[in-house]
């Protein structure tokens, strides 16, 4: 492998036979015999260099060899999955083919979930260039997906490939599949066995999309951590969204949260206080001091800055907390205004919920509905364009008041159910919904969880948005709904707590055995497919609804 930096990598680039389909679909020592080529001589250059007459009988000999080994042909292990992944980091992908346009379609009829017009670019010897290892194709397909060579992973199976990339300046991956030895030269710059392998390679090249950090990649950073502070009762970890450290008197305990608001201008205020008081009361604590670190973007008026002070002073003083102190600046490093709240709670020990409590057996609450957040936003920030799309007024106007009804702080919630005893653990979903925190709430709590897809709550209102346009509420932002997890003798009381103050609960699943993962199933038992999100659908929602002329 060669011994270069390699830069961000912004799009993907793949070579078709032998990559995204299993080798051994084309015979080409039968299809040399037939055309007469010699040994080691490149069939295509080979055809070429023939006179006329003959050319055409061998390009026709070519196109039914390919069009033959193209209905017989089958995807690569792993390579529809890489695709799907590709795409949700909102990768362009390309092909770039010595083959025929017209095999390369017919080959991926054989793809039960891809086809051509999930890449971006496809190119192929019908297109007016040099065939691979000539650099040509690289270089016009980069373009056209509209980054350098550079920024562009060439992924192939032969040294055809490789020379190609290496030559447009791209960083490439030889292909084994598991059999051939890489290519001496030109080296390539990593060799894989499967194209798994190649998802390993670009999610740590590749830019991170907005929003946090996907929980794999945060458990590999937090895993290399180190603390030997034994006053630390819960540190960092995916799914651990405070801190908690004893005080060294008694049992008392403080709860440590930061969290920002970067999305939501409108009630910027509220969600500073509820979004960190939410954890905070997750932990078992009470909320009692914030700080806040307000960024302005140039051009903000004193008088902006002073509606949102006020605004923070009349919220805390609402929830009892005292906002005590912080720091405000006017910087371009921002584009609109930034909020970083940093509360501070207590808890007695015996009090603090601590996720490794979960055992096998015990039960699982949703409180209200899925996506109460996300609902909120879009109807507070694109009245106009959801309505253009068909949502009565009257239904924006309840969606944008799901913001306090049903709103999105659990302390409530929180509150109830821990004074009715029997929790073992407690996690409000944020941003990328439902799915993501039982997902965090599996890793937190070291125990697999089964979720009854079908028992799930969607309000109708959240339903609609949702589905005109075209997002997964399980992806969707959605404070507001607290995850309950409590032994089992205890969740008819918990439920019936938590109706007596007018909070819906709901029973979505159950806590296996050891060890990490949801697995869904419907009301007959039988499973189903359970959604990753890499990012929230929040962005792609906002990016939607931005794109409708009013």
């Amino acid at each position: 492998m060669r011994d270069t930096p390699i830069r961000t990598i912004r799009a993907i680039l793949f070579d078709f036979d032998g990559t995204l389909t299993r080798p051994g679909s084309l015979d080409f020592q039968q299809l040399r015999e037939e055309l007469a080529s010699p040994a080691g001589a490149p069939i295509l250059e080979y055809i070429q260099g023939l006179p006329p007459d003959r050319r055409r009988h061998c390009l026709n000999v070519l196109d039914r060899f390919e069009m033959e080994g193209a209905a017989r042909s089958r995807p690569n292990e792993g390579a529809e999955e890489l695709i799907r992944e590709l795409q949700a980091r909102r990768l362009p992908l390309a092909v770039v083919s010595r083959n025929s346009r017209a095999a390369v379609v017919r080959a991926l009829e054989n793809f039960p979930s891809i086809g051509p017009s999930d890449f971006n670019v496809l190119i192929s010897r019908d297109d007016d260039i040099l065939p691979k290892p000539h650099p040509e194709g690289i270089r016009l397909a980069a373009g056209k997906m509209g980054v350098s060579a550079a920024e562009t992973l060439v992924v192939g199976d032969f040294h055809f490939d490789i020379d190609a990339g290496l030559r447009a300046g791209s960083p490439t991956v030889f292909l084994t599949n598991g059999r051939m030895e890489p290519p001496g030269t030109p080296a390539p710059d990593f060799v894989v066995e499967n194209l798994s392998q190649v998802g390993a390679l670009v999610r740590k090249r590749s830019p991170l999309a907005e929003g946090k950090l996907p929980n794999d990649l945060l458990d590999r950073i937090l895993s290399e951590r180190a603390s030997g502070d034994p006053s630390l009762l819960i540190g960092p970890g995916v799914g651990e969204d405070t801190a908690a450290v004893a005080l060294g008197r008694e049992d008392e305990v403080l709860i440590l949260k930061s969290d920002p608001i970067t999305f939501a201008t409108d009630e910027m205020a509220y969600y500073t206080l509820v979004v960190n008081a939410n954890d905070v009361a997750t932990s078992g604590g009470t909320p009692r001091w914030l700080l806040t670190t307000l960024l302005f973007p140039p051009g903000t008026t004193g008088e902006q800055v002073k509606r949102l002070m006020a605004s923070l002073r009349r919220w805390c003083g609402r929830l009892g907390v005292t906002l005590c102190g912080g720091h405000t600046e006017i910087t371009d490093s921002v584009t609109k205004p930034v909020a970083v709240g940093q509360m501070v709670g207590t808890a007695t020990r015996s009090r603090l919920v601590d996720k490794s409590r979960m055992r096998p057996g015990d039960q699982i609450l949703l409180t209200k509905a899925l996506a109460v957040e996300g609902t909120a936003i879009l109807a507070r920030e694109f009245r106009p364009a959801l309505e253009s799309l068909g949502v009565p007024a009257a239904e924006v106007s309840r969606c944008a008041e799901f913001l306090f009804s049903p709103g999105i702080s659990v302390l409530e919630e929180a509150e109830t159910v821990l004074q009715s005893g029997g929790v073992s653990a407690l996690h409000d979903v944020t941003e990328g919904g439902a799915a993501t925190a039982l997902d965090e709430l599996t890793r937190a709590g070291r125990h697999r969880i089964r979720v009854r897809a079908d028992r799930i709550p969607v309000f109708p209102e959240t339903a609609r948005i949702c589905r005109l346009l075209g997002i997964d509420p399980l992806g969707f932002i959605g404070s507001g709904s607290l995850l309950i997890v409590c032994r089992a003798d205890s969740r008819e009381r918990l439920q019936e707590a938590l109706e007596d103050r007018g909070i819906q609960a709901t029973w979505v699943g159950e806590v296996l055995g050891p060890g990490s993962g949801v697995e869904a199933v419907d009301g007959e038992g039988k499973s189903l497919p359970w959604p990753h999100f890499e990012t929230d659908e929040l962005p792609r929602a906002i990016e939607k609804l931005q794109q409708i002329k009013i």
